[in-house]
């Protein structure tokens, strides 16, 4: 393979003049970045949620107790710690504080089923988990086949101000919400003392960078989720390669805000929404849950700077019928990420806020993001943009993973930076597979132009090979998704006896909408070539999805499987 020295940088030519090609990176523990957001902006608010906010300098003293409490408890350096809350500021200073502890966080989804928090707290070795008292029944049935020594649970109205403390159990009630917590302070406690009483001073503990601050596991959606090891130093140098391609980012002399509706537990809400906003001493806005008419609230009341967002997210808000009674003027940045935003839908987001969408790209075993588009040069509408300094990005033929693919020409994109993972928790092999020679393998399809942008073409795995032409599902989605009609659709491949695959698209029609198979294949004729035309064609209300809004092709191919099998059993 080539060495570092060989490889064309193309990229570099097209960054923003205030990009430089090579920056200089912290060494220490990735709280450092809170800590000098501490220091610098004091009194500037750090968290705002419902009527309740704190400032830097009462986040830090926060964490800095819940770290000495949680070493209390026995905590030691190195020990995971299984954090499975929505984004609320418990979330945020929860993080922190394990970190400061020397512990490792383990970012664990709430919606996960029983045997995804079986495997994955199993897995990571996690010996306390902090979760809500709503989620405290799921937990409670699973305590026999966990290893966890200590639960910590919390409550929303711990972060809420009068009235709202006082009025949040009767509506909690109300919805059939649990609120009952068998605390007995030797295996379960409450969280919030562990940030409100001060027990032993807190002292930075020993380590370096290169100790690891993160489990991040994978979304699982083409096999059991492994752990991506991030280390301090990884999750460290992408903030400041945030920082860098976001050079605009940070300096408005009243403080950024950013809307925290990306979920914290998944890496890119944690480093986009959290890690990264942090560095700045901006203000957070968490938001447990996506609904679009609250966002939409949000915005026009707190008026936020920053929107780090999927295309999904962005699209949902556009068809909102309200959207136009409310001022979104206040947005100077979106950053879009998780899957392509489409082309029309990036036009109008644009025009509706005023904003600039920055498209990017990222994976969970790189920190995550790797790309992004410049912000004042050419936004390449569909593109992921150039990779960020000190990162290096190839496009290798699939077959053998070692020839460069020329300009514009699709192969595997293969990534190699500070922000790559340290490897897979005790999966060596699966490490060697996606680590070689220092290259991560993504498996994405990609090409790179002569100007040093990449687009992702599709999925490797997702690729769809019918009457021996390999098709991507990406192209297929982008008609699709341009019929007037249409909320959302995706397109896969499913077994054939005589083709191999036959492409059958999935349709969700836009509310008060009709539309039949025949007018959409017609439709799907006039825009591509005969054999990438759709063959079966079903309508569904809506379509699975991760908790960052994409789509789960996966999950769709098992369901066609699945039928196939009860049909001919």
């Amino acid at each position: 393979m080539p060495s570092l020295t060989d490889i064309q940088r193309p990229w570099l030519e097209s960054y923003d003049t205030e990009v430089p090609h090579n920056l200089d990176y912290s060494h220490g523990p990735l709280f450092e970045h809170l800590e000098r957001s501490a220091v610098n902006s004091p009194d500037r608010i750090a968290i705002v949620f419902k009527n309740w906010r704190i400032t830097y300098t009462q986040l830090k003293r926060f964490t800095d107790t819940m770290a000495a409490n949680l070493i209390s408890h026995g905590l030691e350096p190195g020990e995971r710690v299984a954090i499975m809350l929505p984004n609320i500021p418990q979330t945020v200073i929860s993080f922190w504080a394990v970190l400061k502890a020397g512990g490792v966080g383990v970012m664990t989804n709430p919606l996960y089923m029983e045997n995804e928090l079986v495997h994955q707290l199993g897995d990571s070795g996690a010996r306390f988990l902090i979760t809500l008292d709503h989620l405290w029944p799921k937990v409670d049935g699973l305590r026999d086949k966990l290893k966890i020594e200590k639960y910590f649970t919390t409550s929303i109205p711990d972060c809420l101000g009068f009235p709202l403390n006082r009025l949040y159990p009767f509506k909690a009630r109300k919805m059939g919400l649990n609120l009952a917590v068998p605390h007995d302070n030797k295996n379960v406690f409450r969280l919030k003392p562990l940030w409100t009483r001060r027990g032993n001073a807190w002292s930075e503990p020993s380590g370096s960078g290169d100790d690891l601050a993160l489990l991040q596991y994978t979304g699982g959606t083409t096999g059991q989720a492994k752990g991506a090891m991030l280390s301090h130093a990884n999750l460290s140098a992408n903030v400041t390669q945030c920082q860098a391609m976001l050079h605009a980012v940070g300096k408005n002399p009243e403080g950024e805000r950013f809307i925290g509706l990306l979920p914290y537990f998944h890496v890119y809400g944690l480093t986009v929404c959290m890690t990264f906003p942090t560095s700045l001493g901006a203000t957070l806005m968490p938001l447990p849950r996506f609904t679009p008419l609250e966002v939409l609230q949000t915005i026009h009341k707190l008026k936020p700077t920053i929107f780090p967002g999927a295309p999904s997210v962005y699209m949902a808000l556009l068809q909102q019928k309200a959207a136009a009674d409310y001022d979104l003027s206040s947005i100077e940045v979106c950053v879009s990420g998780s899957a392509p935003m489409p082309v029309d839908g990036h036009r109008r987001f644009n025009e509706t806020t005023g904003a600039v969408i920055v498209e990017g790209y990222g994976l969970t075993e790189a920190s995550p993001v790797t790309h992004f588009n410049p912000l004042n040069r050419e936004q390449k509408v569909g593109s992921i943009g150039l990779p960020f300094p000190d990162t290096d990005a190839r496009v290798v033929d699939m077959e053998t993973g070692e020839r460069d693919m020329g300009f514009n020409e699709p192969g595997e994109l293969l990534i190699r930076g500070p922000q790559v993972m340290q490897g897979y928790w005790n999966r060596p092999e699966d490490t060697a597979k996606s680590l070689r020679d220092g290259w991560l393998h993504t498996g994405d399809i990609a090409v790179m132009d002569e100007r040093g942008y990449f687009s992702i073409v599709d999925r490797k795995k997702d690729m769809i090979l019918t009457g021996g032409y390999n098709v991507y599902p990406r192209e297929i989605d982008e008609v699709l998704i341009a019929h007037p009609k249409i909320k959302e659709a995706v397109s896969v491949g499913i077994p054939h006896p005589s083709r191999g695959e036959i492409i059958k698209a999935y349709v969700v029609v836009k509310e008060g909408e009709t539309l039949g198979r025949h007018e959409l294949l017609k439709f799907c004729k006039q825009k591509l070539a005969g054999y990438k035309t759709p063959r079966q064609v079903e309508f569904r209300d809506d379509l699975p999805k991760t908790a960052v809004g994409k789509v789960l092709r996966r999950e769709l191919v098992d369901e066609e499987l699945k039928r196939k099998k009860a049909s001919t059993a």
